[in-house]
């Protein structure tokens, strides 16, 4: 394998040319496992950013994927439908909430968010109202692309360089009150004071349900979201989750709106709805929401991505979607859950930590100065484990499929870094 050829012409994602992060070549990944070249294996908490949550090189994944490209890779969606995307879209609708009945396939998801976003604007323009702005919360992460960074936390974010480019929109507080800890009403304050006092101008409300992800790995109470759903209800705002790192069993249900018992008007789903095969999202919303969009001045939804609706992708997450409806995803989360809440606690023994939290198959160790990305990588590698941390903060997602011998040896290698100083800045 070519390293230099990388190192010195390939931009891999968050890195510098002037001077790039060391990358691992991989030949090979199967199961909880990821192979180097040079025969090193290293068992994998991050399922490649939160996508390969069956594991890789899955038997039923690859047979979808096999039968359907001797069938047909891709063909246009528009004007043409085809029986993976109806099956796909099928199983989808039938596990996401009750009242989302209409999907827009997409390619990524920070499209989904876009798409999201514009369907919530096309809705105020067909009721004859003009609604530029959206409520969202800081500390969040809604993708990279242009609409996304613009309702992704300006100043607590990668994309912060930006402010006085993107839209400016409206960010309230982000919940204090964590997962588990004993509600208090002011938590939700900020929320609701402004959205009362900009209700008007506020097509939509965003925000990651229970998980703020890449904006700090928060795992915040569902009584927040409860009370989300019911003030925009109050104010007539629509509500948009982004279900796309939390959705698919990753919270311990299988969206993570269930936590709260709440329905958005529409949501995005992405990352593990291909079991981490192909690129794919969604973007699912009410009749009453999409059909209101069709209704307006231009009689249908403008976007279109090129890719939309892949047959191969398609095809691959209609199989990983039966593997969810099997239900199996259950055991698998509570048991990694379980083995969380016994390995995590221990390791605020150490002065560097300032918290440990986990939530279904999300693990998180906050530490008190951003790791050293070079040197803590490094140290992951010699041990056998693939874990990519960001910031002040080394957490695990897992697959779903990872056994007990798996999680301590993840936990056990974040235990050993700790110990070493050279591993933080």
């Amino acid at each position: 394998m070519d390293l230099d050829f990388d190192r010195q012409h390939i931009w891999h994602p968050y890195t510098s040319t002037l001077n790039p992060l060391t990358c691992y070549p991989v030949s090979s990944a199967n199961g909880v496992t990821i192979e180097l070249e040079d025969g090193r294996k290293l068992v994998d908490g991050m399922s490649s950013w939160w996508s390969t949550i069956h594991g890789y090189n899955h038997p039923l994944l690859n047979d979808a994927l096999k039968r359907q490209t001797d069938k047909m890779a891709h063909v246009m969606f528009g004007g043409i439908t085809h029986e993976p995307a109806i099956n796909a879209c099928k199983k989808l609708i039938a596990l996401s909430p009750s009242n989302l009945e209409h999907v827009f396939l997409a390619d990524s998801g920070s499209v989904a968010v876009e798409v999201s976003l514009k369907m919530a604007l096309q809705y105020w323009h067909a009721k004859g109202e003009s609604r530029p702005k959206f409520l969202t919360l800081s500390h969040g992460y809604h993708g990279d692309t242009f609409a996304a960074m613009s309702v992704t936390d300006p100043n607590n974010s990668m994309h912060s360089l930006y402010k006085g480019f993107l839209p400016e929109h409206i960010f309230a507080n982000s919940p204090n009150i964590a997962f588990g800890q004993k509600w208090d009403e002011a938590d939700i304050e900020d929320f609701a004071n402004k959205l009362a006092s900009h209700h008007s101008q506020i097509a939509a409300v965003i925000l990651e349900p229970i998980v703020q992800g890449a904006g700090g790995m928060r795992i915040y109470h569902p009584t927040f979201l409860k009370r989300v759903r019911q003030l925009c209800d109050e104010h007539g705002v629509l509500l948009i989750l982004d279900e796309i790192a939390t959705g698919f069993g990753r919270t311990g249900k299988l969206f993570a709106c269930e936590h709260a018992n709440v329905q958005p008007d529409i949501m995005c789903v992405g990352k593990a709805l291909t079991g981490g095969y192909m690129t794919l999202s969604a973007t699912l919303t009410s009749k009453h929401v999409a059909d209101t969009v069709c209704g307006g001045e231009a009689a249908c939804f403008m976007h279109g991505p090129t890719f939309m609706g892949n047959p191969l992708a398609c095809a691959v997450a209609e199989a990983s979607l039966s593997l969810i409806e099997t239900g199996e995803w259950q055991q698998q989360v509570s048991l990694i859950e379980s083995l969380f809440a016994e390995l995590l606690p221990p390791l605020l023994q150490c002065d560097r930590v300032s918290d440990v939290r986990w939530l279904g198959a999300i693990g998180v160790v906050e530490v008190t100065t951003a790791v050293n990305m070079e040197v803590i990588q490094q140290h992951f590698v010699d041990s056998g484990v693939w874990i990519r941390p960001f910031g002040r903060l080394i957490y695990m997602m897992p697959p779903y499929i990872s056994q007990p011998e798996h999680i301590a040896k993840l936990v056990q290698s974040i235990k050993a870094a700790l110990d070493n100083d050279q591993c933080f800045t």
